[in-house]
């Protein structure tokens, strides 16, 4: 029986794969190794189709059509050049100029966006031409644009956060408390490495005082979002899914009509295109929730965590950097959102074994397929980015090779320092990493 499942198991992966390579989308090269994989097996097609539903079936989930159709409309109506301004009054003064800038930039707008797909074409849209006409190589500003972007993934609102969170019954809150941190070091650390080893630019004199309160006045509006999508949730007034539509109601009747009024006419247009972006995920979790459940049924996620425990025994360290390096290798190969699905099983039992928090766990592997996003030979983002620069894929992935070290020391250093990592979630929201509250105050495990 377990060689029959193995038989299974490795028939439905192969299939997936090969497809893939070839160009089927993921969700329907998932589907074609669930209907192969129940084929020799005793469940019915008819359950596998409810599956497929239950897979979706999640309140949590319905966050993510809101995040995107907030991201949606600031960049529609073009109301983030106001917050590339202001990035460019901080930084646009030091060497690589607009680098700088891009990655301050993408700071800004993942806390709007939680997509890192839709901060790539926001980047590529707003920065890879004056990038361009500033002397920087398209390879260079593909890999910078990629990296970049890949901070949507770990900052509030994360989507990835948010499908990590309602598939594994992890804190969506504490999730995004704790992605703050590494978030930044991504950011911080394309600055370092741009101001370094990347192109000088132009250089440009430094903003005075007016011309920064005139920027930051300028994008104050926009920049609110992020404080009412995060203040919001961690306060309690509202749910993730509630908080993303509170930003939507703001933007439309405060921001838009504010800067904007003109775009009005153009809002059902956003609606229907931000729902058209949201059935590409949706399509996709629903086949990787089938997935998953079939490799639950043959008992392929006991087999790989056993394969991590055999090695790692109990220690959360190395049960970690085992993960690390499965889910960068799964990574390399599909989607963060149905890589997380399928091996969620896995995770939550080494998370258990190894009396690992489950919001630092989370974290840890968040920040791991996000540097999924750059690498060979899927990197999403990277894709992307190299598509709308115009440059060929191989030539950005080159570009892209020393970036790596700075997702390397991120993820290293969010393995090795929780307490950093939970320092934010235990302070503003003990509960989300399992503290529980005492006639003294907050007591954490």
């Amino acid at each position: 029986m377990v060689a029959e499942n193995a038989y299974i198991l490795a028939g439905m992966t192969v299939l997936f794969l090969t497809l893939g390579y070839l160009g089927v989308p993921v969700a329907f090269a998932l589907m074609a190794g669930v209907m192969v994989g129940t084929a020799f097996t005793p469940i019915s097609y008819q359950s596998m189709i409810g599956q497929l539903f239950n897979g979706i079936d999640s309140e949590a989930l319905m966050a993510i059509p809101f995040f995107l159709l907030v991201g949606e409309l600031m960049t529609s109506a073009n109301v983030i050049i106001r917050i590339a301004e202001l990035s460019q009054a901080m930084v646009g003064h030091i060497r690589g100029g607009l680098a700088q800038v891009t990655t301050v930039f993408s700071i800004f707008f993942s806390g709007m966006s939680g997509s890192s797909s839709a901060d790539v074409a926001v980047l590529s849209r707003t920065m890879a031409l004056p990038m361009a006409n500033e002397g920087y190589s398209p390879a260079f500003v593909a890999s910078l644009i990629a990296a970049a972007s890949t901070i949507a993934a770990l900052v509030p609102p994360s989507i990835m956060a948010v499908v990590y969170g309602a598939i594994g019954n992890v804190s969506i809150a504490g999730l995004f408390l704790g992605g703050i941190v590494p978030g930044l070091m991504i950011g911080v650390g394309l600055m370092i490495y741009c101001y370094f080893f990347g192109p000088a630019g132009f250089r440009r004199p430094r903003a005075s005082l007016a011309q920064f309160g005139r920027a930051a006045k300028s994008a104050s509006l926009p920049l609110m979002i992020p404080f009412i999508l995060l203040g919001g949730i961690l306060s309690g007034w509202f749910t993730p899914t509630e908080a993303g539509v509170i930003a939507i109601v703001y933007i439309l009747v405060v921001v838009i009509p504010i800067l904007r009024p003109s775009h009005l006419k153009h809002v059902p247009r956003d609606f229907i295109h931000a729902g058209l972006i949201f059935s590409l995920p949706l399509i996709t979790i629903a086949a990787a929730s089938a997935f998953g459940w079939i490799l639950a049924y043959l008992r392929g996620p006991i087999v790989v965590a056993g394969w991590i425990g055999d090695v790692a025994g109990t220690d959360p360290t190395m049960i970690m950097f085992l993960l690390v390096l499965v889910f960068t290798i799964v990574g390399d190969f599909i989607e963060p959102i149905p890589a997380i699905i399928i091996f969620m099983p896995v995770v939550n039992q080494l998370t258990e074994s190894g009396n690992i928090n489950p919001v630092h766990m989370g974290v840890v592997l968040i920040v791991t397929l996000a540097f999924g996003l750059i690498t060979p030979p899927y990197g999403l983002a990277l894709l992307m980015a190299s598509k709308f620069v115009g440059v060929r894929f191989a030539t950005a992935l080159k570009a892209s090779v020393p970036i790596y070290v700075i997702f390397f020391a991120t993820i290293a250093f969010t393995i090795f320092f929780p307490g950093i990592i939970l320092f934010l979630p235990k302070m503003l929201f003990p509960e989300s990493v399992g503290c529980f509250k005492a006639a003294t105050g907050y007591i954490c495990p």
